[in-house]
């Protein structure tokens, strides 16, 4: 049996990982009531993604990835459908993956892993649809996608480098 103690740590993670899945999932909604200014399909901001990497610096990846396919799950039910929710998947999959070990090799600003994040994310859903459509020419949508993922990517590491630094410890 574990200990009081560890006990409470595990409940503590488990209630800050809700709280973070849930505040994920309300920025995901403020996307989609929101769209931006560009009228080019398939851009967003990506302010779950500022969940999403305070969370992979916070806790560890199990809990950081579990954060993520919750959001993706609950906003593709909510707002998107199956197919955004495949989209989503395939780029939030590879969005975290890609995060995760640039944060891990310590080589990397929040700015630096955000706007990898956002290429990968980006192109995780190009490849996708991709195979879904069984159309290789979506690919030279990529550079459109590729720009769009750093700039996102730099306003989203910004903001958290300064939302991480206010955060209290909780682990």
């Amino acid at each position: 049996m574990s200990s009081p103690a560890k006990q409470d740590r595990r409940t503590s993670i488990t209630a800050i990982s809700a709280m973070f899945a849930a505040l994920a999932l309300i920025f995901s909604y403020i996307e989609f009531l929101i769209p931006l200014p560009v009228p080019i399909p398939g851009i967003k901001l990506g302010l779950a993604n500022l969940v999403i990497l305070i969370a992979i610096v916070r806790m560890d990846f199990r809990h950081a990835f579990a954060i993520n396919c919750a959001r993706i799950l609950l906003s593709g039910l909510l707002f998107s459908g199956v197919f955004g929710m495949i989209y989503s998947f395939a780029g939030g999959v590879l969005s975290i993956l890609v995060m995760y070990i640039l944060y891990r090799t310590n080589l990397f600003s929040l700015v630096g892993i955000s706007m990898a994040g956002g290429v990968a994310h980006n192109l995780g859903q190009l490849i996708t649809a991709c195979v879904l459509l069984r159309n290789t020419a979506i690919l030279t949508y990529f550079p459109v996608l590729l720009f769009s993922g750093l700039i996102s990517g730099i306003a989203i590491g910004i903001l958290a480098c300064v939302i991480e630094k206010r955060l209290p410890e909780f682990n």
